[in-house]
């Protein structure tokens, strides 16, 4: 399993064709191991999927073999006591790495429910071509487990995205005569600041503090000699589960007609909340497969971000879909690393967990 991990590392998939080549070396290897393997094409991007067991249930493992650039260095695999640096190694070529092995472990006769293995190559630019794709196709189960990098802490929920795109509308005027006119990044200003003190923005839940809203786009301006008649601002919200992306929508508005602005707006690029709660009985028998394997209590969180999760949850109204993986840290930076010991860890945990009554 170390060893498939090393030479997953050593593929360059930082590219559609070499995420292909990647998904092409984990297909074959499956099959190298007796493993029957399906091999899906949409738009040029790979996946697979493979399954076995019997009975009214399904259990999803996800994991994806694309990874951001690197140096080229990080496409060598280093090895240093229980440590295993590369590109890719922790997000997350580890827990696919982990995921095959236990899927040929699996022994179809002790098995009470069905298991399928998916594995895809478009994670790290939305996973819309793949595993968003499978789920369409009918690829979807009781509980999915996306394989993300959480250190064996079970992020059984995660926030919900909603995109607002703002229009904000001065007066424009002499740059001398600031006065005569209305300035639109001023107006911006002014809505930002008052909008931290909205009500959204002071909820909490068992798993977040708070929502979180940041405001990465701005554009306005072009002169020094004239007041900007225009300001245009966007915000990326992640909203807790449980809150209303309409109501923070309404809350927005009603800011700018209650600061008397003028402001035109689009929401978009909403993404529902994960809402899996701990009384779920596929994360109840998860919670004693991480016991009975590690010795310790498992930990549940909530994540932050968005994974692949949120296209099988959207079948099931939020539950069911969660991120657990290895341990490590650095992803996406220059010391990404992988513990040994969490992903063999990891395996013997969906094992147990597959095979669970």
């Amino acid at each position: 399993m170390i060893e498939l991990l090393k030479e997953l590392i050593k593929i360059q998939s930082d590219t559609k064709e070499a995420a292909n080549e990647a998904l092409l070396f984990c297909a074959d290897w499956l099959k190298q191991k007796g493993e029957m393997v399906t091999v899906h094409d949409n738009k040029g991007y790979l996946m697979l999927t493979a399954e076995k067991g019997q009975g009214n249930e399904t259990i999803v493992w996800n994991g994806h073999v694309d990874v951001v650039p690197g140096h080229k260095e990080q496409f060598v695999p280093v090895e240093e006591q229980d440590r295993i640096y590369g590109r890719g190694a922790a997000d997350m070529k580890a827990g696919v790495a982990a995921m095959m092995q236990a899927f040929i472990e699996l022994e179809p006769s002790g098995l009470n429910r069905k298991v399928q293995l998916h594995i895809v190559t478009d994670e790290e630019i939305g996973g819309r071509n793949t595993s968003k794709w499978l789920v369409e196709q009918g690829f979807h189960g009781d509980f999915v487990i996306c394989g993300e990098p959480t250190g064996l802490k079970v992020g059984l929920q995660s926030k919900g995205i909603l995109r607002m795109d703002m229009v904000f509308k001065g007066k424009p005027a002499h740059g001398s005569r600031p006065w005569e006119g209305i300035n639109a990044i001023e107006s911006a200003m002014k809505f930002h600041m008052a909008a931290t003190e909205l009500p959204f923005r002071k909820e909490s839940t068992e798993y977040y503090e708070q929502p979180s809203v940041n405001l990465p786009i701005i554009k306005a301006g072009d002169r020094y000699n004239v007041v900007p008649e225009t300001c245009e601002m966007s915000y990326d919200i992640r909203f807790m589960p449980g809150q209303d992306k309409e109501e923070i929508v309404r809350q927005l508005a009603e800011l700018a007609e209650t600061l008397n602005i003028d402001m035109d707006y689009k929401a978009s690029g909403s993404t529902p909340a994960l809402t899996t709660t701990k009384e779920n009985p596929f994360i109840q028998t998860l919670q004693k497969a991480i016991l009975e394997t590690t010795d310790k209590e498992a930990v549940l969180f909530g994540q932050h971000g968005a994974a692949d999760t949120r296209y099988y949850a959207a079948v099931t109204g939020g539950e069911g879909a969660i991120e657990f993986g290895p341990s490590g840290d650095d992803w996406h930076g220059n010391a990404e690393y992988v513990l040994i010991s969490s992903v063999h860890e990891y395996k013997d945990i969906l094992l147990a967990h597959a095979q669970s009554a």
